[in-house]
């Protein structure tokens, strides 16, 4: 169990082991479930895309040219793995 000090502003830092264990870097984000009896379960946030952003994931990248399937699909591939969806 890791220990964390609290600071007057009421600001929590965490240990880098800490973060490593959750797989955050800088500005990633933290969900903090508030469960009864003052306990808490934290987890690191993973960001979900939407259709909106899949929608326009090819815009101005192809310059007017045709596609491929594959050529497409390799596209949707790389946008849902940025989106965090790749797992």
């Amino acid at each position: 169990m890791t220990t964390l000090s609290i600071t007057a502003r009421g600001q929590v830092t965490f240990r880098k082991e800490v973060l490593r264990h959750l797989g955050l870097k800088p500005g990633g984000k933290i969900e903090l479930n508030l469960l009864p009896g003052g306990e808490a379960a934290m987890k690191a946030a993973r960001p979900t895309g939407t259709f909106d952003a899949l929608a326009g994931c090819l815009k101005g990248k192809t310059n007017g040219a045709k596609l491929s399937l594959a050529q497409i699909e390799q596209s949707i591939a790389t946008a849902g793995a940025a989106s965090g969806r790749g797992k």
